[in-house]
């Protein structure tokens, strides 16, 4: 049952300064007020909080059970009204994260290593995976989705920016093994791939039209690793189809360029996403804020 706040501050007064006479003095109101705040505060809990004699006044076990409680109230809202003054707000707890395992290491880790920095008391669980979690039922505040999100109805979904697939490769592989005009140029080239589940999957490209194309590279080498793959490449091994947010250093320093860039993948996007519920708690909402700040410019190329 919802009590005011001002009668459990009245309530929490007259416990520590041990009877209705000093309470009323510290709170510069009359014995009868206190009084009758006290009798108003137990009618609307149907109990007696005061064992009342005419020389003492003492708990009940409903009184201690209901002051300990109020006692920690009253200090977290003083707590919080002290940080708004101070011009803070700190998050608390801990908040669990899901991401796909390479994007989540190169991406959401550092900004949420940054932002556990920022909150002293804030722990921060990042669950790298790359299998779809469900939300709620696996216990995460928030999640990093790549690609076309299923039903959503349960969740809430914020873009950070997209993801698209782009062929690669350096300056010195082309220059040793020649230039690339057409997709069927790539068949005479070194390929590098990525297999799943024992076969490899086909480059699905695009042109400037929105026509599209499947190539099925002819590799030499196959890795189960985008890293290992990105790696390979800047060892001047061959070409490879890669996400964009994983080579955009390389592309903007030169030491990869695209090949045939008419051609990539669709775009697919990058959300966050959610439970939906009555209540945001504040550490949920400063990561989704620190994510959609940062995130979005790190991601354009």
């Amino acid at each position: 049952m919802q009590t005011e706040l001002s009668t459990i501050s009245i309530f929490v007064t007259v416990v520590e300064a041990g009877n209705f006479s000093h309470a009323a003095e510290q709170l510069h109101l009359t014995r009868s007020a206190v009084s009758k705040s006290i009798a108003r505060l137990e009618e609307r809990l149907g109990v007696s909080l005061f064992k009342r004699t005419t020389r003492t006044l003492s708990l009940t076990d409903e009184g201690t059970l209901f002051y300990e409680h109020s006692r920690r109230a009253l200090t977290e809202i003083n707590t919080a009204e002290s940080l708004l003054d101070q011009g803070k707000i700190s998050a608390t707890g801990l908040l669990r994260i899901s991401a796909p395992v390479l994007f989540g290491q190169l991406y959401i880790a550092p900004l949420m290593v940054e932002l556990g920095q920022q909150h002293p008391d804030l722990q921060v669980e990042l669950s790298l995976n790359d299998r779809t979690i469900d939300l709620v039922e696996d216990g995460f505040d928030l999640a990093i989705r790549i690609g076309t999100l299923a039903d959503t109805s349960h969740l809430i979904a914020r873009k950070l920016g997209d993801h698209r697939m782009l062929l690669c490769a350096t300056p010195t592989y082309l220059q040793k093994s020649g230039p690339v005009h057409t997709l069927d140029d790539l068949q005479s080239h070194t390929t590098i791939a990525y297999p799943y589940s024992g076969h490899l999957q086909k480059w699905h490209l695009q042109d400037e039209n929105k026509q599209d194309y499947a190539v099925k590279p002819n590799a030499k080498f196959m890795l189960n690793d985008m890293q290992a793959i990105k790696h390979t490449v800047l060892a001047h091994h061959g070409i490879a189809w890669l996400p964009d947010w994983l080579i955009h250093n390389e592309l903007h320093d030169g030491s990869l360029v695209q090949v045939l860039a008419r051609f990539s993948s669709v775009y697919f996007p990058i959300h966050v996403v959610w439970p939906r519920l009555a209540y945001m708690p504040l550490k949920t909402r400063l990561a989704i804020d620190q994510l959609i700040t940062i995130l979005p410019s790190q991601l354009k190329l």
